[in-house]
């Protein structure tokens, strides 16, 4: 298959539990996706956003409610034998015997997996080798978390799904992961994530989607998601002069409400609103203290998102957003 090819096409998806009416609940509302081949897609979104409900179906491990998903060219669910030895799996936790040893955990995995990594070397790629002999009810939280995604990279996936592959880490595993994400993607693996760390999904994403209630409500590449929300311009104004007197259209302009020289205007022309900004202080001779000028970064974005009660659980508008 073409690296650039869509290796999952998702239309229409939508996953429920329970029956309908107000007794079940609507988990995924409606989401249209493609992942291209050899790509990072981070799925974010607060918790009961529909992430974890999204890539299970996607891993083929249950139904959609409605919808259409192709996996490598396949229905996950429908036509599992064909999809599962061609993806490796990470969930949020793997469940493995507590009694047997790290080792014998891989080995156990490799034998039910065709074409295995050698055990060392899946060891090795997650830095469990010196812990190869210790039982697996021994380790720690993140050792466990390693473990799991071991057994996800055994099979030598295409597409891998990592939901919180870092969750537990400490900085230096946490960093050591992010560096193997980024080596198997230069080796032609797909990789989809769910993640809580947004700086993790702005460091390794290609491409990510934003979701809220079941839906996606912002996708495209990290910088097409910061660009979707205002540059911020802060600072304080001298005794005297208030808001009113700043030069008009350089955005929206907001002034604290405990201290109305505090300022914040929110521009979509960050560059020919700070220029004319800074061309109205000099004429005036005005200093603006604590200036800070600054494009939206992707926590603003998210949180912007999150907090948004346009389109929550209750509401059947479809939010805009750029096409995935």
């Amino acid at each position: 298959m073409n690296e650039r090819e869509n290796v999952i096409e998702v239309t229409g998806l939508r996953r429920r539990y329970g029956p309908a009416g107000p007794d079940g609940f609507e988990a995924v509302r409606g989401m249209d996706f493609t992942v291209r081949g050899g790509e990072v897609f981070a799925l974010l979104g607060t918790n009961g956003a529909g992430k974890t409900s999204t890539v299970e179906l996607l891993e083929g491990l249950a139904a959609p409610t409605e919808g259409r998903i192709r996996v490598l060219g396949h229905d996950p669910y429908r036509e599992r034998r064909l999809v599962r030895p061609r993806i490796g799996i990470m969930l949020q936790e793997g469940g493995f015997p507590a009694d047997l040893t790290v080792t014998e955990t891989a080995r156990m995995w490799a034998g039910c997996t065709t074409g295995a990594r050698p055990v060392a070397e899946a060891l090795e790629m997650v830095g469990l080798e010196g812990r190869a002999r210790v039982r697996v009810k021994q380790l720690s939280g993140g050792e466990r978390r390693r473990l799991d995604l071991a057994m996800a990279l055994i099979g030598r996936p295409e597409i891998l799904f990592l939901d919180e592959p870092t969750t537990g880490l400490d900085p230096e595993a946490r960093q050591r992961t992010r560096e193997l994400i980024r080596a198997l993607r230069a080796g032609g693996t797909t990789v989809v994530l769910t993640t809580h760390y947004l700086e993790e999904a702005e460091t390794l994403a290609d491409r990510l989607a934003i979701m809220r209630a079941g839906r996606i409500v912002l996708a495209g590449t990290p910088d097409e998601v910061r660009a979707a929300q205002p540059s911020r311009i802060r600072f304080t104004l001298p005794d005297g002069i208030g808001a009113g007197e700043l030069p008009a259209g350089i955005g929206e302009v907001v002034s604290d409400p405990i201290d109305p020289r505090a300022v914040e205007v929110r521009s979509r022309r960050l560059q020919r609103d700070l220029t004319d900004l800074l061309l109205w202080a000099r004429e005036r001779d005005v200093e603006l203290t604590g200036l800070d000028a600054r494009s939206a970064s992707l926590e603003e974005a998210f949180l912007r998102i999150a907090e948004d009660g346009t389109a929550g659980a209750d509401s059947d508008t479809e939010p805009a957003g750029v096409p995935v």
